[in-house]
């Protein structure tokens, strides 16, 4: 009899897979978020704070500046407000004498000095505080020439007044070189002697029972002579910070 010789079996080849057999399909799992550290974690709160209190602090500011200036706005419309007018009014020496003595030569001198002081405003009052004159010379241009200070009260002046302040100061045995008590003499002589007289005080504004803080300022009426004095009323100059210029 005879027999038939079998075909050799073929190995399936590893990660093969039957076309025929059903395909199960294994759920996947979500991605999973990374774990950041506490320390990264407490920054990132930490800038969000920051960023929070800078908006605020921005938007308080704006607003502040928003306020003071329509506030600003809304008092200058309403009082108008105006700066003091000073005046120097006159000037007169009740006493000039330079006395030659053995050991050089001696200045003894008294000012009488009348400043005035108006206030143009109809809805604001002034608070004068405690005021320091001092009145000099600088003799045709060289060394300035002290004609002696005093200290003049506070007062307050009311709307649209006009107040005269007087001042008389005194300087006795103020020692000066030869050359310059002629020339003082011959200056005073023939009235081309100039003055200066610099107030130093503080001001503030009224309205009813309100008062503003008191700002320091300096008053200067200067380089004006004796002769031009006699007929005329120059006006002063008001400094503010000691470099601001207001009039």
């Amino acid at each position: 009899m005879a027999t038939q010789s079998g075909k050799p079996i073929l190995q399936k080849p590893p990660g093969y897979r039957d076309p025929t057999l059903p395909v199960h399909s294994t759920p996947k799992l979500p991605p999973r978020r990374p774990i950041l550290p506490p320390s990264l974690k407490q920054k990132k709160k930490r800038r969000s704070c920051c960023r929070i209190c800078y908006c605020f602090c921005f938007v308080f500011v704006l607003i502040l500046i928003l306020v003071i200036s329509i506030s600003t706005l809304v008092f200058y419309l309403w009082f108008d407000p105006k700066l003091p007018v000073f005046h120097l009014q006159s000037f007169s020496f009740p006493r000039f004498n330079v006395t030659v003595k053995p050991d050089g030569n001696y200045l003894n001198v008294q000012t009488l000095t009348r400043v005035e002081v108006r206030n143009p405003n109809g809805k604001l009052t002034y608070g004068y505080g405690n005021s320091k004159v001092e009145i000099s010379t600088t003799a045709d241009g060289g060394d300035e020439i002290d004609f002696g200070s005093t200290k003049v009260p506070g007062f307050t002046q009311a709307k649209k007044n006009v107040t005269s302040l007087k001042i008389e100061t005194k300087s006795n045995d103020q020692l000066i070189e030869q050359g310059v008590a002629a020339k003082l003499n011959r200056l005073h002589n023939n009235k081309n002697l100039k003055v200066k007289v610099v107030v130093r005080s503080t001001v503030g504004l009224g309205v009813g029972g309100w008062k503003m803080r008191p700002v320091g300022f300096n008053v200067i009426c200067g380089d004006m002579t004796l002769k031009s004095l006699d007929s005329a009323m120059p006006k002063c100059t008001i400094n503010v910070f000691k470099w601001i210029k207001l009039n």
